[in-house]
């Protein structure tokens, strides 16, 4: 999809959101959110070259990809909730998520987390539908049997 040539502002307020969501599904939301903010102040910075891109979205997203793995932190990647503000869930949910690639993990928790579309993730991520259904896919057969589950009613 070509993006309509808009200022850095209005690009920074629409898209921006998606490139912030799409980063912390990443690499959680301290991470996330740093990265987010460093491909965008690189957009801001060399908007004139990244405005006329074919998918500025997914540039950025690589840009804030490649800024949280130099300043990748040890510690796992995805937060351990505050047990008493949450409803009940699997125990083994976080550690079987953080157990799937990077790119099935923001392809889960960006599908059935947040609510987006599978073309959407795949803008953002700058692939195809048919690889966001191909990592949705493998993802979900991991998690079922990590988690041993079934959809098949018993």
């Amino acid at each position: 999809m070509l993006y309509p040539v808009v200022t850095f502002e209005e690009f920074a307020g629409t898209i921006g959101v998606s490139l912030r969501a799409g980063l912390v599904a990443a690499f959680g939301p301290d991470s996330g959110i740093d990265a987010a903010a460093e491909a965008l102040a690189y957009g801001w910075e060399h908007w004139d070259r990244v405005g006329q891109m074919e998918n500025p979205s997914g540039y950025l997203y690589r840009v804030g990809h490649t800024a949280a793995r130099r300043a990748r932190r040890p510690q796992g990647l995805l937060p351990v909730p505050p047990t008493e503000d949450l409803p009940d869930f699997e125990p083994r949910l976080l550690p079987a998520l953080e157990a799937l690639s990077e790119a099935q993990r923001v392809c889960v928790v960006m599908v059935h987390a947040f609510g987006w579309g599978q073309t959407e993730v795949a803008q953002l991520l700058d692939v195809s539908p048919s690889t966001v259904r191909t990592h949705l896919a493998r993802a979900l057969t991991h998690l079922q049997r990590e988690l041993e589950v079934s959809d098949h009613a018993d």
